[in-house]
């Protein structure tokens, strides 16, 4: 590692774990946005971003979570698989375009609402500005990518 980022910023590291503390609560809790569905856009914002050590950590927690090794790998090809349903589809679609730091149209705002609900679409922004943070953070800094899958 570069810095030791956590040590040298405490304070700003605890809000950063407190928001990440109140994004599980929502998420663990919500019909619509469930933590599973928050590990995929975990993983794909953190693709879109190329964060090793976030692919890497998000990838095994999916994993753990009982997300299939098919639906991790589809995701840089969400739009053209089957495999993910509707709610899915309106959070990465909703991910990409806040991650991508594009207008966000009404109607995109609107589909979005539509099929995850007003509360969803603040709490998925808010998932979605984390994980971009912890991306920057971490591609800044390089901490040692300790993957469970290093070749053989």
């Amino acid at each position: 590692m570069r810095i030791d980022y956590f040590a040298l910023a405490t304070p700003a590291m605890k809000i950063l774990m407190a928001q990440e503390s109140y994004l599980h609560e929502q998420f663990a809790r919500s019909d619509t946005l469930t933590l599973a569905v928050w590990e995929l856009v975990k993983l794909r914002v953190s693709q879109i971003n190329q964060c090793a050590f976030c692919l890497d950590l998000h990838s095994n927690e999916a994993r753990e979570g009982g997300e299939s090794y098919t639906r991790m790998i589809g995701l840089s090809a969400w739009r053209d698989m089957p495999i993910y349903s509707s709610t899915e589809r309106a959070a990465l679609s909703w991910a990409e375009l806040v991650t991508s730091g594009q207008r966000i149209e009404d109607q995109h705002f609107d589909d979005a609402k539509a099929t995850l609900g007003e509360q969803a679409v603040v709490d998925l922004t808010i998932a979605v500005n984390a994980i971009n943070s912890w991306n920057r953070l971490v591609k800044a800094f390089k901490p040692e990518v300790a993957s469970h899958n290093k070749p053989r």
